[in-house]
């Protein structure tokens, strides 16, 4: 069947994407191997984070994102099924605390910088981080208040995206694993093959995350974006004792690491069922999906520093997934710069659940034509950093 446009990957990425591009009017089906958030979009926690982006492209797009979060629950309010639960959106506010007096000044100039970007960025003594969050560790040196940090339920959220899709006449099939380009007489990509069969389009979106590199393989392009591990750990069921997104300073380094080791951060927050969830740890591993008792224990060891509390506390499981990681930590969004008719979402790494809508529109707009509300030349999948690597 021919359509405008193919979005490979039903995870929140593929499904903003189609989103998008079908209420820009163009016909859209969105491919998926397995299932809707079955990869990375289904093993994270649903940040929406503004608190740990320095200054630049990717704080820009991650505030431009929240503003179309924030309209998301009332702009699909007529369109779609019944049944569907609600995304769990919430502004929570996120606090960010030292817990060292060298983390101090480096938590505060942070601070600092984003303010004169923009971002609602306070400063607060220790009394009133207490009072925000009573079990917190008495100790923490320093503190910083963002009300802009969010959540959604990225499962949810990733289904009411899709079914938003379809509402526009956009298509979702499943199990369709890509295993090949469609090329017409001058090498354009005009569609792709699946186990199933051919889909034809104008476009094609990958938007895989961290398996858009093997995909991009097969249709002859290369996108330098690799799996990054996550873990995180789950307690059992307790009384509502952390009440938003709570992580200590050493979060913002290893977000922007490039260290193929073990990175550990404290990032703490309580579920509505009041389970607690705590991260976060980041290894370049490959695929490696064996048990990772050396990021479990430094996890809980630095959690318990923020609250002393959940040293008491019964781990019921763990879980983690792989996260796009990106080279110079920026996604790529943009046409292939050697592959005509195909173009990249993905490179998000942790980001993707509140970097998802901002990316869509992005593509959407340069698929059509219209000026992006952003400058994408940072984003280009064509820029000299990835072509670097790539070509190495």
């Amino acid at each position: 069947m021919q359509t405008d446009a193919i979005v490979v990957g039903a995870g929140i990425v593929g499904a903003a994407c189609g989103y998008a591009l079908a209420r820009s009017g163009l016909a859209v089906t969105v491919l998926e191997a397995a299932a809707a958030a079955s990869g990375t979009s289904g093993q994270g926690e649903g940040n929406l984070l503004i608190s740990d982006k320095e200054p630049g492209p990717e704080l820009a797009l991650a505030r431009y994102s929240l503003g179309l979060w924030d309209a998301l629950e009332e702009t699909l309010r007529d369109r779609l099924p019944p049944g569907l639960g609600p995304i769990e959106y919430e502004r929570k506010g996120g606090l960010v605390v030292a817990t060292t007096d060298a983390g101090v000044r480096p938590l505060l100039r942070f601070a600092a910088s984003q303010r004169a970007a923009g971002v609602d960025a306070r400063p607060i003594d220790h009394e009133h981080a207490l009072a925000l969050e009573p079990a917190l560790n008495p100790a923490v040196t320093a503190a910083v208040h963002y009300p802009e940090d969010a959540q959604v339920q990225p499962v949810i959220a990733t289904e009411t995206l899709l079914a938003a899709a379809r509402s526009h006449g956009g298509r979702t099939l499943f199990g369709q694993r890509v295993t090949g380009p469609i090329r017409d007489a001058g090498g354009r990509l005009v569609g792709v093959r699946t186990a199933t069969g051919e889909h034809r389009a104008g476009h094609v979106v990958l938007a895989c995350g961290p398996w858009s590199g093997a995909v991009a393989d097969r249709f002859g392009a290369r996108i330098p974006v690799g799996p990054r591990r996550g873990v995180i750990l789950v307690t059992s069921r307790m009384p509502h004792r952390i009440f938003g997104k709570v992580y200590d300073a050493d979060y913002v380094g290893a977000v922007g690491s490039d260290d193929q080791d073990l990175q550990t951060s404290s990032v703490i927050e309580s579920t509505a069922a009041g389970n607690v969830l705590v991260g976060s740890s980041r290894r370049r591993s490959g695929f490696d999906q064996s048990f990772d008792l050396e990021a479990i224990a430094e996890i809980a060891a630095k959690a318990i520093r923020i609250f002393p509390f959940l040293a008491t506390a019964s781990v019921i499981r763990s879980y983690g997934g792989f996260r796009p990681f990106m080279p110079d930590h920026l996604p790529a969004i943009g046409p292939d710069p050697r592959v005509k008719g195909l173009w990249h979402a993905t490179g998000h790494e942790g980001a993707g659940i509140g970097l998802s809508l901002g990316t869509a529109e992005m593509i959407t707009d340069l698929i059509t034509g219209r000026e992006p509300h952003l400058d994408a030349a940072p984003f280009d999948p064509g820029r000299p950093a990835l072509q670097e690597v790539t070509s190495g």
